[in-house]
């Protein structure tokens, strides 16, 4: 009889071990790889030129070696700081504007800029205490000389015109939330008793008054806060105010801080959440528009004495934080600030006040800094314009601001304001034929708030040069993805490398261009 061929078990065992084995190594080289960042090599890029926008290019890898100097460098388990929130302010000409087009079209731009699924992904709002200079007419919440007990102050106003535009935006983002600074208290409480700081032909002030504003009875350039007619390059303001405009008697000054709590109790009434006040919006740009002058000593009483012990005592919830700073005179703000340092939570800066942010994270690093607006440009919402807000958004948040506030989202025509300031937005209509269109500072938000959501960290930052035209900022989200975003104004195509961990993106930016890499 034949005999059966039977398996060696020895052998078996040892083919299972191998096969063992092999798993293993290969499961210790996967885990190696991907701790070294080696796993996820691909991104995807989004770029954004004057003819074409949010285009998606085709794919780029990240390579062993570099193919020229790297600008930044990202170490694999570098921290960085928080990004916290991308918002907007909400005012009277937004809601006209956007009142001109169809119930449809309204709710598509909502839907694109606060929608979770949209474009920009606003998840927080900035609001005016009585008229700003995008409001119709001035106004204020309490137009009753010597109400100090509030009897009168209501938002009435504000519940038929901004909060309606509020509305609209909560309905595709209801977490929202919000912070409210004035533009100028009642008028009763100021020692003008008017709601502008100077006279001009756009508003009734007496010229009169107007030698409240310095010793020597001169007065401002009236041109001076206008970037189409005089660089902002040097100290801002050229003189500082002599004496606070709002009134420093101890029943103005308490009445003031209660009408803040008041205005956060009313607003909560109509589900809209307040969590952080700042005393007074730009107290260094001496305008022709609702405005209040500020001096050094005048911020640290209202704060240090009123609002803040009154907010501690009514709304502990609430954040108070100084702003919003638009002076580039460091020295004067310490004058302040080191006395209110460890009673505030932050600092909210525009204008000039971009120039000083690394002294003052560097002397208060205890602060959270936030860009409180960003600049209005002149009514031309070109590409021009864009790539100005895309410098900005690259400056404030990668020196360190954890939050930023763009100012006009939609305004019609050239965006002219009730004193005669043209100003530019993100979407504009255009109330000849009823139509609309986003401008280019849409999409240099886009190109930053559509994939870093808050809660990303910046990790690297270079700022915008000018002998190459680049800049570029690079985040971490939560979920451990990695974006960069970077820019080129320069008329010809510009390289850039950037180095993470220890592969490289190697790009070439096409000319004035935004660019936004997102890892896969």
């Amino acid at each position: 009889m034949g005999r059966c061929q039977v398996d060696n078990p020895h052998d078996h065992e040892m083919q299972v071990a191998q096969k063992t084995k092999t798993m293993r190594i290969l499961f210790l080289m996967m885990s190696l790889a991907a701790a070294c960042g080696l796993e996820a090599q691909t991104f995807a890029h989004y770029t954004t030129n004057e003819r074409q926008q949010w285009q998606k290019e085709t794919k780029v890898t990240l390579q062993a070696k570099a193919k020229g100097q790297p600008s930044l460098e990202v170490k694999n388990n570098q921290q960085g700081r928080v990004f916290r929130h991308w918002g907007t302010c909400f005012n009277e000409l937004d809601l006209d504007a956007i009142r001109l087009l169809r119930p449809e079209e309204q709710e598509r731009i909502m839907h694109d800029l606060f929608a979770p699924d949209g474009d920009l992904h606003f998840t927080r709002g900035r609001l005016s205490m009585n008229a700003n200079d995008y409001s119709r007419a001035w106004y204020s919440c309490d137009t009753v000389a010597g109400d100090f007990q509030l009897k009168h102050f209501n938002i009435e106003h504000d519940k038929q015109n901004v909060i309606q535009l509020i509305k609209m935006a909560q309905r595709w983002q209801p977490k929202m939330t919000f912070w409210v600074s004035p533009w100028s208290p009642p008028a009763w409480m100021k020692i003008n008793q008017d709601y502008p700081v100077r006279s001009s032909e756009w508003n009734k002030q007496a010229k009169e008054k107007d030698y409240l504003l310095f010793d020597d009875g001169g007065i401002p350039d009236p041109k001076e806060m206008q970037t189409a007619d005089v660089q902002r390059d040097h100290l801002f303001p050229r003189k500082l105010a002599s004496q606070t405009y709002f009134i420093q008697d101890p029943r103005y000054l308490q009445a003031y801080a209660n009408m803040f709590c008041r205005f956060i109790e009313l607003y909560a009434e109509e589900n809209i959440p307040i969590d952080m006040v700042m005393y007074q919006n730009e107290a260094y740009s001496y305008t022709p528009y609702p405005g209040c002058a500020w001096t050094a000593e005048g911020t640290l009483r209202f704060n240090r004495d009123y609002l803040i012990p009154t907010m501690r005592k009514k709304h502990p919830e609430v954040d108070v934080c100084i702003g919003t700073l638009n002076t580039n005179r460091l020295g004067y703000v310490k004058r302040f600030l080191d006395g209110l340092k460890d009673q505030v939570k932050g600092v909210g800066l525009q204008w000039e006040g971009r120039q000083i942010i690394d002294s003052l994270i560097l002397r208060y690093p205890n602060l959270r800094f936030i860009q409180s607006e960003s600049e209005c440009g002149n009514g031309q919402m070109d590409w021009k314009a864009g790539e100005h807000t895309f410098f900005l958004l690259n400056e404030y948040v990668g020196r360190g601001c954890e939050e930023y506030y763009i100012w006009n989202f939609i305004l019609s025509d050239q965006g002219s304001s009730s004193w005669g300031w043209k100003q530019n937005a993100l979407v504009q209509v255009l109330s000849a034929d009823k139509t609309y269109r986003y401008t280019p500072e849409y999409y240099a938000v886009k190109h930053f708030s559509h994939f870093v959501e808050p809660g990303s960290r910046m990790l690297a930052f270079k700022p915008w040069d000018k002998d190459s035209g680049t800049q570029a900022i690079v985040f971490r989200r939560p979920d451990g993805k990695r974006v960069v975003v970077c820019g080129n104004t320069h008329d010809g195509a510009q390289p850039l490398t950037i180095q993470l961990g220890n592969r490289f993106l190697n790009v070439n930016l096409a000319p004035h261009s935004f660019n936004t890499f997102v890892e896969k």
